[in-house]
């Protein structure tokens, strides 16, 4: 058995519900990094939140005491000025909707800034996330795109999780906006693989020996898996056990863990062998009875294995056709 951290030599690690939830960090997420880095692993970090320019996001992960470099953040925004600046070109004139980062990201990028004026005629739209946009953002971007600007959304998560429970993500933004103009916008953050592209070749890391880390499957684990990489799913964020076992097969991670210590611990990857997966002694298979079928799990009280051999039975269930995932997922409730 090895741990996650020797068999790769890079992480990308996704923030909100992973390294921190809102100002706080997420329980044991600051040792586990600063472990993987002393180990010699290179690290950077990736997020659709596009709110905070990437110094200000490395001076918020620097006061939770990981050691990092500013390059070492890679935000959706960043990835929006970069695919605009290769479809439209650098001199153009772009309407940034969102928090700060994402008319920092444009400036890097060489892109003048609408100011939202009736008379400018942009040639773009970035939007992303920012907890101060209003109604007024979201419609000066509804006229710009009515005006024929290309659309182009930093990301589409629908909620974003904070310190305070769940809110409102870009993805509702996005929504808004659609409603008026009826069409879609191009999507450059995850589930696309730009960013874990870029922050791969920051870290000068190939895909395959990078793994993602997130807590989001349509994000995170999709955008990892886009980019070529495996994905360790944590269960610090948004999607839980029971998302995980009615996920389709595109969007199942590799590895799953409670949270981030499971970097440093021996991880086994469950085995299948005559009917049943195993990990070590403990075994797990479905049973068929009068009242339906029933999720068998012997041999092991550890959470973290019953829930990967749960996840390696009933995915195979449902991908033979034997049972549906709403079915999987009662298998599991009455398993424990």
């Amino acid at each position: 058995m090895t741990s996650l951290r020797d068999s790769y030599d890079a992480l990308v690690f996704d923030l909100d519900g992973v390294i921190y939830r809102g100002p706080e960090p997420v329980a044991h997420a600051i040792t586990a990094v600063e472990a993987a880095r002393s180990a010699g692993l290179k690290v950077a970090y990736a997020t659709n939140n596009a709110s905070r320019p990437p110094a200000q996001v490395a001076e918020h992960l620097r006061d939770l005491g990981l050691t990092l470099d500013d390059n070492a953040v890679v935000n959706s925004s960043m990835a929006g000025a970069a695919f605009l600046a290769q479809e439209i070109g650098q001199d153009s004139l772009v309407l940034a909707v969102g928090g700060e980062g994402v008319r920092i990201a444009l400036v890097d990028k060489g892109f003048e800034v609408a100011t939202g004026h009736p008379k400018e005629r942009p040639a773009a739209v970035l939007q992303g996330y920012g907890p101060q946009v209003t109604a007024q953002d979201l419609a000066d971007a509804a006229y710009a795109i009515q005006g024929g600007a290309r659309w182009v959304a930093t990301n589409t998560d629908l909620t974003l999780p904070t310190a305070l429970g769940t809110a409102p993500g870009n993805g509702s933004l996005v929504a808004a906006v659609r409603a008026a103009v009826d069409r879609d916008p191009d999507v450059v953050g995850k589930p696309g693989p730009l960013m874990y592209t870029m922050a791969a070749e920051i870290l000068g890391v190939a895909p395959e020996k990078t793994l993602g880390v997130g807590d989001r499957l349509e994000t995170d684990v999709a955008g990892a898996a886009a980019a070529g990489m495996d994905c360790l799913h944590v269960l610090t964020g948004v999607h839980g056990p029971a998302d995980l076992i009615a996920a389709p097969a595109e969007l199942r991670p590799r590895f799953v863990a409670e949270d981030l210590r499971a970097l440093d611990q021996n991880y086994t990857e469950p085995r299948q062998d005559s009917g049943s997966w195993s990990i070590g002694s403990a075994r797990a298979h479905l049973d068929d009875d009068a009242s339906g079928p029933r999720l068998r799990i012997e041999g092991t009280d550890d959470s973290q294995e019953r829930l990967r051999l749960a996840l390696a039975v009933l995915w195979e269930a449902v991908d033979t056709g034997r049972i549906d995932s709403a079915k999987a997922v009662n298998c599991w409730v009455t398993s424990k």
